[in-house]
């Protein structure tokens, strides 16, 4: 044996031989792994370690963090309560990690947390032409990994489908060296949806829906590359939306009038509540004639539920659900 001593602890504890020689070998592993180049939008970055010091912004990508174990790696998140409520689920899964923002970051308080990895997207912790990107904080020693279905914003890219969400979280397990934990929660989400989509009654016809985020003079929604278009396909519905070749974008009401969504998703978070929402929908007299507010069939998705994240599987089960509740 040999005898280690902390540099916290006055005592001494043990190391074992065995503990390490594994020791070794994963560190073995560790430089076998590096250097890794991922796609980030239209970036190909290389990362030569596991990143130490990482960040994430919002609640669906740091909930992408924890899903793949990553807490040990992370210093903090950012861009939570400035917007959302920090839910049970994501409190217990934060731990003692810290806020370091309640919305976006500055290059400060990056610099602050000595971060050497944001995660983050465009309009999900960046803006386009803003004091925090990939290009601004490179000479700062802090690499960047954009969400997939963000990079729209930047670039031309396919629809939005799940796999989007599969991308990140593979490309994640390369970056953190923990590809087989990546590759089993894909396989895993991959498994459970097609079981579940298997097990559903087949629909006569698709319903028509429309995804309400906020917004009273004109509404903001998800368009073509926004995720919950690949949520409501993968339930068997189709977005009304879908010809709106944006992530989210405003639209007006007449748009929506004309379409007739069957089902209304309500987007919830912030200060104005899913029931406020649809109680402005349900008494604006202009939009009475819409089938999902006659019927008055809504569907609530919390913000961590409509984006990309591990929560997506479970939205996608409880609209498929709803699609079917009035389908003869």
């Amino acid at each position: 044996m040999m005898t280690v001593f902390s540099r916290f602890k006055a005592r001494p504890f043990i190391l074992t031989a065995g503990a390490l020689a594994s020791a070794f070998f994963v560190n073995i592993a560790q430089a076998a792994h590096y250097p890794v180049q991922v796609q980030s939008c239209n970036r190909s970055v290389t990362f030569e370690r596991a990143p130490q010091a990482a960040v994430a912004n919002d609640v669906n990508l740091t909930e992408m963090m924890l899903a793949l174990k990553l807490r040990d790696h992370m210093v903090g998140y950012t861009g939570v309560s400035g917007w959302k409520t920090l839910d049970p689920t994501l409190r217990k899964g934060v731990g003692k990690l810290p806020e370091l923002s309640p919305k976006y970051p500055s290059k400060e308080v990056l610099l602050g947390a000595d971060a050497d990895f944001y995660f983050a997207g465009w309009n999900y912790g960046m803006r386009v032409g803003g004091g925090v990107t990939p290009a601004t904080l490179a000479p700062l020693g802090i690499n960047v990994y954009e969400l997939t279905e963000s990079c729209i914003h930047i670039m031309h890219k396919p629809k939005v489908s799940m796999d989007d969400l599969y991308t990140d979280l593979l490309n994640l397990g390369n970056i953190f060296n923990v590809e087989t934990r990546a590759k089993a929660l894909v396989s895993g989400y991959q498994k459970e949806l097609a079981a579940f989509q298997a097990s559903l009654k087949p629909l006569k016809h698709a319903p028509k829906v429309f995804v309400y985020d906020s917004g009273e003079e004109q509404p903001f929604t998800a368009g073509r590359y926004g995720m919950p278009t690949a949520l409501i396909e993968a339930a068997g519905g189709v977005n009304v939306a879908d010809d709106v070749k944006k992530s989210w974008a405003q639209v007006g009401w007449e748009s929506v009038i004309d379409r007739s969504p069957d089902i209304i998703v309500i987007v919830n978070y912030g200060d104005v509540t899913a029931q406020q929402k649809i109680d402005f929908l349900t008494h604006n007299p202009a939009l009475q004639s819409i089938p999902a507010i006659k019927n008055k069939h809504f569907v609530v998705l919390q913000y961590v539920e409509a984006t990309p994240g591990p929560r997506n599987i479970d939205a996608i089960k409880r609209l498929a659900t709803a699609f079917r509740r009035d389908a003869s």
